[in-house]
């Protein structure tokens, strides 16, 4: 029993690691997330999903900006992440207007969150154009890894690649939940 408890005891220990080491790529891999998935569904996705996903994460982020209370919004990015990683994996291929509504509803979430956490002084369309900056490079980046969608191999490390940010997204919700800090 004590040897089982052992086992345990590193297992448990394991997996906060493998936690903590998948909560930065998680947070990071979510937005590239965008672009795997509009690349695996192809052209027109390929370019709206990471287009919609800026331009609404915009609105949010004035929202955020002038002090306007969005309830759940941990939530929401929680789910964002487990959803676009979920999406991935599954290779889901809903209808294009669905899908956008879905990366606008994330966007209007994340952009909320960056509107709320400006430094105190920065300018705030400095700061916007930043964060919507970043986020189109790492859409990019989603595009140009979601490419290898076309070969065989290819498919089965963007499925794995969606498996591990809708893992992350499990581990935000949790923290999401439980109302800790992530």
């Amino acid at each position: 029993m004590r040897n089982f408890l052992q086992r345990a005891g590193a297992a448990r220990r394991s997996l906060v690691i493998l936690f903590l080491l998948l909560y930065p790529l998680a947070a990071f891999a979510q937005m590239v997330a965008v672009g795997m998935w509009g690349a695996q569904l192809g052209a027109p996705a390929i370019w709206v999903l990471p287009v919609v996903f800026p331009m609404v994460m915009a609105l949010g982020g004035m929202m955020g900006l002038m002090g306007i209370k969005l309830p759940g919004i941990e939530l929401c990015i929680a789910l964002s992440a487990l959803a676009l990683g979920f999406a991935v994996f599954r290779e889901a291929r809903p209808k294009l207007w669905i899908a956008a509504i879905i990366v606008g509803v994330f966007a209007i979430a994340h952009g909320h969150v960056h509107g709320t956490e400006l430094p105190a002084g920065a300018s705030g369309v400095l700061y916007s154009i930043g964060f919507v900056v970043a986020t189109g490079l790492l859409h990019a980046l989603g595009i140009g890894i979601g490419l290898a969608h076309r070969w065989p191999t290819g498919r089965i490390a963007l499925r794995f690649a969606g498996a591990i940010v809708a893992m992350g997204g499990v581990f935000f919700l949790w923290k999401a939940i439980s109302g800790e800090p992530v």
